[in-house]
């Protein structure tokens, strides 16, 4: 391991890549605490934890993105709405391209098509900056003291926030095209893991302070507390953590790269006396296709059942039918708290619901068909066509089947361990969700492209069982 490491820095291309990556990172970092003039930081920390506090919808709703996105609305920054317009906007034209045909088309038609869907793309994310940063102003501005009085009432104050906050995101977008030109790895996606990463310490110095941990030395000279008080987590939940920790890191880790492999041959071509063909290969089908993308789409709609019940709970009270109040209080106590069990029923459902709608989008069983015909391939003892077609559409349902529930599984262990032992959902986001599983995809891409350019250079990689780098360690997908 330690050998590989010094191995990226012998290769002059290699260590240019690393470090550029790693200093564009470091920009992003430290534009992200760059605030926006009028805002109070301070007044504002306290009403995002309050909201958060609660578990109120708009607390929830600002977590996920602050997550999902690489920012943070708690600290009102040029960067504040993070990658998320962009990667909003690439999901649009995702979806547009699945239902509309002339974008399909355009798409197709190879790297000016893309080009040109990724230009529409830029536009499109300028047009939801503006949107976002104009709704998230005003929220801030309806809340006493966060915005400055004669600030929030200065239309010029307006331009500049919303030119600032749209001006960030678009930064991070180029800072991301960028890290894919000149250093290694999806810019976009290391963009979001780092701001994923950042939260981390804070998770850990709360893991110490309500724990054992803080009587050590070491401990209170690293994050300036004391021993005294109550431990809320004692040895052995410490040890569940850690264990959970590195077990559900190691299962997410597995299914990500899990495929289903299916057997193709080619057909044999006889040209003069020569034939050429013939060959087995395999076609692989990965069994968490949908990614990410589920528990995404479920997490946004899952706000929306805890607005709704929350107001027919406080409309109901003044009306004749109080009668029904006391099932939207239980409901929207339930959806307030995401430990409770109908909370987590309708949350696996539409993560079943979103993989095998997104496996749908992207996944067509009747072209990937038509294109092993036409390059003569076919599966073993099917015909090509519609019978091929058929028996991949059903293969693809059993799979994503069990991916669903991988993800549902990933989902709600956050929830399980907050709800059961108490601990902050800052530190159970870590056990699981959407935040591991995008570090977790993003951190094997990023080390199978280190290892693609040190076996390219005839160098041991970090996953060489010797230092000849014979024999890997660790292997690529596996095979279910």
């Amino acid at each position: 391991m330690l050998q590989a490491f010094a191995n990226i820095f012998k290769i002059r291309d290699l260590r240019n890549k690393v470090l550029f990556t790693l200093a564009m990172l470091a920009v992003y970092r430290i534009g992200f605490w760059i605030p926006i003039p009028g805002v109070s930081q301070s007044q504002l920390a306290d009403f995002f934890s309050k909201q958060t506090g609660e578990g109120s919808a708009f607390g929830s709703l600002a977590s996920f993105m602050s997550v999902f996105s690489g920012g943070s609305f708690q600290h009102s920054t040029i960067f504040g709405l993070g990658i998320m317009p962009y990667i909003t906007a690439g999901i649009i034209f995702q979806l547009l391209a699945a239902a509309y045909e002339p974008l399909k088309k355009l798409q197709q038609e190879g790297p000016s098509g893309r080009q040109k869907v990724m230009e529409w793309t830029r536009y499109a994310t300028v047009g939801l900056c503006i949107i976002q940063s104009f709704g998230w102003l005003t929220v801030i501005t309806r809340q006493g003291g966060i915005v400055y009085q004669n600030w929030a009432t200065n239309p010029l104050w307006w331009v500049m926030a919303i030119t600032a906050m749209t001006a960030g995101t678009i930064f991070l977008m180029w800072l991301g095209e960028q890290i894919d030109k000149f250093g290694i790895g999806n810019g976009v996606s290391l963009i979001i893991t780092a701001g994923i990463l950042s939260h981390m310490p804070m998770a850990f110095k709360w893991v110490v302070e309500n724990s054992p941990l803080k009587g050590i030395g070491l401990f209170q000279w690293l994050y300036g507390i004391s021993g005294a008080g109550e431990n809320k987590l004692s040895w052995m939940a410490i040890l569940i953590l850690l264990a959970s920790f590195v077990f559900v890191t190691a299962g997410a880790i597995v299914m990500t790269v899990a495929q289903r492999r299916i057997p193709v041959q080619q057909a044999k071509h006889t040209r003069g006396r020569k034939v050429f063909g013939g060959q087995r290969s395999y076609l692989p089908l990965r069994v968490n296709h949908g990614g990410v993308m589920p528990i995404i789409f479920a997490s946004s709609l899952m706000i929306f059942p805890t607005v709704i019940f929350s107001y027919f709970k406080t409309a109901l009270a003044s009306t004749q039918w109080k009668g029904l109040e006391g099932v939207f209080t239980f409901l929207s106590d339930a959806f307030q708290n995401h430990g409770q069990f109908p909370y987590l029923i309708c949350y696996v459902a539409l993560i079943f619901f979103f993989s095998y709608f997104w496996t749908t989008v992207q996944f067509n069983p009747e072209d990937m068909s038509k294109q092993l015909r036409d390059h003569g391939s076919f599966i073993p003892g099917l015909r090509p066509g519609p019978r091929t077609q058929e028996y991949l559409e059903t293969v693809m349902e059993r799979i994503t089947y069990v991916g669903a529930g991988f993800l549902s599984v990933i989902a709600v262990i956050p929830m399980v361990v907050t709800d059961a032992m108490g601990v902050d959902f800052m530190v159970s986001q870590f056990l699981g969700g959407t935040g591991l599983l995008i570090v977790v995809s993003v951190g094997l891409d990023f080390i199978q492209r280190i290892e693609a350019n040190l076996l390219m250079r005839n160098y041991a990689g970090f996953l060489s069982s010797n230092d000849e780098g014979s024999g890997p360690r660790i292997r690529g997908p596996r095979s279910l």
